[in-house]
């Protein structure tokens, strides 16, 4: 091909077979890669962060020839099933192959330097959909617990509308790693303080509970309440999420 693009017919083959892994968190674990699909956001991922993608995927030439890539992605003509067993969210769009960034371990011993979000969201597309209200709302580091889906599993990359590539992701461990941690916890809880009266400390750790269960026992925090009817026992965590990104992000601005 004229513009030098391999092409790939065979799911068998050994690239074919690792993009494939990719579209589980096992294999994006792996490979330390991502598949990347979405008419608006891979143009816009491809514009904004070019050097975190090695390979580009399409059907044709022609829909290759629809992205600006540079010279360092590696550009793939897949044979149909290949690329729709590729395409998890059936887009029909070209996709990007990135690389996972390197998550450095949450140090807990040590007070937060800015505001971190700890959370150990299990489902990927409520995950993305918290990372894409944290980027939304000023928060670039986010701790992700044990339990926690894979910020670039294919799912959270579509909730998350390319949040992924403003934030810093730390690995936090289990729970019981954050008995004793230093600095500014505060946490959501229904019994706590109403969260449009909380002043907002510059370097806190937010930390909101995992699905169904709550907080940690034992977890020292700071515990905050979002105002409802009452109509509802809970709110999905998401939300939750969402509406306290937002009451900070008011509070600081405001400041």
């Amino acid at each position: 091909m004229s513009s030098g693009a391999r092409a790939i017919d065979s799911p068998q083959n050994a690239n074919a077979k690792k993009w494939l892994a990719l579209t589980e968190s096992r294999g994006i674990r792996k490979h330390g890669a991502f598949i990347l699909s979405g008419r608006k956001t891979v143009p816009e991922a491809l514009a904004r962060h070019p050097n975190r993608f090695t390979a580009a995927l399409a059907r044709t030439e022609s829909d290759l020839n629809r992205l600006a890539l540079p010279p360092s992605v590696e550009r793939y003509v897949l044979a149909k099933p290949v690329f729709e067993a590729l395409d998890t969210n059936g887009t029909g769009f070209p996709l990007l192959v990135g690389e996972v960034p390197e998550m450095a371990a949450a140090d807990f011993s040590a007070a937060p330097k800015g505001f971190e979000l700890v959370l150990a969201l299990g489902d990927p597309s409520n995950l993305g959909a918290a990372l894409r209200s944290a980027a939304a709302f000023g928060a670039t580091r986010v701790v992700l617990m044990e339990g926690a889906a894979h910020p670039f599993h294919p799912k959270a990359l579509r909730g998350g509308a390319n949040a992924q590539f403003g934030l810093t992701f730390l690995k936090g461990g289990d729970w019981t790693a954050l008995e004793g941690a230093e600095g500014p916890v505060a946490a959501l809880d229904g019994k706590g303080t109403d969260i449009e009266e909380y002043v907002w400390p510059e370097n806190l750790r937010l930390v909101l509970g995992e699905e169904g269960r709550g907080l940690p026992p034992g977890l020292k925090a700071t515990l905050l309440a979002i105002r409802t009817t009452g109509a509802v026992e809970s709110l999905n965590a998401t939300v939750a999420a969402s509406l306290a990104l937002s009451a900070r992000f008011r509070r600081i601005s405001s400041r």
